[in-house]
């Protein structure tokens, strides 16, 4: 079962940048399409970014532009460069599958966009 660790939250002023990652133990990560969710406060949680074991990739209307996801499979990691951020964008950040069934979720990592 592969076991997923997020890190790179934190405090970010409007328009500022923060960078996610995802480490993963385990087998099977390379292969899987991966993906970032995030789940704000009193909402559902959300796909934001998508990536295939091609490294195709696919993105939310409302971060495209801004979000950049990228994997190294080599070292069993996924990333989320996060650009120009917004209020909104604030929220628990998670990876997993891009598909289920989905591995055992991580802790998230809290990202919070304020002024």
């Amino acid at each position: 079962q592969v076991q997923l660790v997020e890190s790179g939250g934190g405090l970010v002023q409007p328009g500022g940048s923060l960078r996610l990652s995802c480490a993963a133990s385990g087998s099977g990560f390379s292969i899987n399409p991966m993906g970032w969710y995030r789940q704000a406060p009193g909402k559902e949680r959300e796909l934001v970014a998508n990536i295939t074991f091609r490294r195709i990739t696919d993105y939310v209307d409302s971060v495209k532009g801004r979000f950049t996801i990228s994997r190294d499979n080599a070292k069993n990691t996924l990333f989320l460069q996060m650009t120009n951020l917004k209020p909104e964008d604030t929220a628990v950040y998670y990876c997993n599958r891009a598909l289920g069934p989905y591995y055992t979720w991580g802790q998230g990592t809290q990202v919070i966009v304020s002024s």
